[in-house]
């Protein structure tokens, strides 16, 4: 059986990816691809990586009789799309923006984290896929809210590629910026914190420690670097004791004893972990593709455990390591 899918905002980097992901995605077919802007254009014009993998165009029509609608408008586009659509209860709705990631009243969509909620993810239709830092800074941190061990503050640097800032041109993300350089923004009140905090707090109903948080601009496309430390008064051996257990069950979150790098995660869906102790202190590295396992390979994954097909189906990527 192949499920139809729709794609409701389709000219960004996380809607070109997700299409190129479901094209090739062995148990789907995409129906549709609503844009208004590009309406009655060629996809593969305006996404051209996929320059003969696609005849579709985009279109300023949805149709309902799919299975799954996918939401990759701007952040605030989708609580306006889904006031003004009335999107019966047996389609599946997965949100890539911020709108429903934060539990309010209201708010019915499930924050979906596979490695935390990934029952919750199989028992809804409504889908809030997390932010691409938040996916990399829970999972570094989750096992040791798990074991109750989240008791001093938390510092966090992250670098990030120039992907995560959109496709929309900036003066921080253009290439004779970016090139050659680096910088800081938003200091200590990243947005993806109130969803770092929720997580964090469902494990370990105490922790109240400061989280801070310096996310670092990158002169590179795509990925995320996360070092995150604090202090451990347990083993190394275990950390990686938790780390272990916790992630048996998740089959893109590698713990590893080597120290990785970057180009190892970039074009999968992985995130892989490393752990070092010093001086009493815990350092955990944590990388991801911010594009995949932070936006549309994660979307996948729970597009996979919504309607009950294996995690993995069509998320078999090689990293573009050379």
């Amino acid at each position: 059986m192949n499920y139809k899918i729709g794609i409701i905002g389709g000219g960004g980097y996380t809607a070109g990816e997700l299409m190129r992901l479901l094209i090739h995605h062995p148990q789907v077919e995409i129906d549709f691809v609503l844009s208004n802007s590009q309406a009655g254009k060629a996809i593969s014009l305006v996404h051209q990586d996929l320059v003969g993998e696609t005849d579709l165009v985009f279109t300023n029509k949805m149709n309902l009789g799919v299975d799954v609608i996918f939401i990759c408008s701007g952040h605030g586009f989708s609580k306006t799309f889904l006031a003004e659509n009335e999107i019966p209860d047996n389609i599946a709705i997965i949100d890539l923006s911020r709108d429903f990631r934060l539990k309010e009243a209201g708010n019915n969509f499930v924050y979906a984290l596979p490695e935390l909620q990934k029952a919750a993810i199989k028992a809804t239709n409504r889908i809030a896929n997390p932010g691409c830092f938040a996916t990399a800074i829970q999972l570094a941190l989750l096992p040791l809210a798990a074991n109750q061990a989240l008791k001093s503050d938390i510092h966090i640097n992250a670098i990030t590629g120039s992907t995560g800032a959109g496709q929309q041109p900036t003066a921080t993300s253009h290439f004779s910026w970016r090139l050659n350089n680096i910088s800081i923004y938003k200091p200590f009140t990243h947005q993806h914190l109130g969803e770092i905090t929720q997580s964090l707090t469902q494990l370990q109903s105490d922790f109240s420690s400061d989280i801070n948080f310096l996310p670092v601009r990158g002169n590179f496309a795509r990925g995320i670097y996360a070092s995150v430390y604090m202090k451990f008064d347990e083993s190394l051996a275990t950390a990686y004791e938790w780390y272990n257990a916790f992630y048996k069950d998740a089959p893109f979150t590698i713990v590893t004893t080597e120290n990785p790098n970057l180009k190892q995660v970039v074009n999968t869906n992985k995130c892989i972990i490393h752990l070092l102790k010093h001086d009493g202190k815990l350092l955990i590295i944590s990388m991801i593709d911010n594009l995949l396992k932070g936006a549309s390979g994660q979307a996948v994954q729970n597009m996979n455990l919504v309607l009950g097909l294996p995690e993995k189906t069509g998320l078999g990527l090689k990293a573009v390591y050379f």
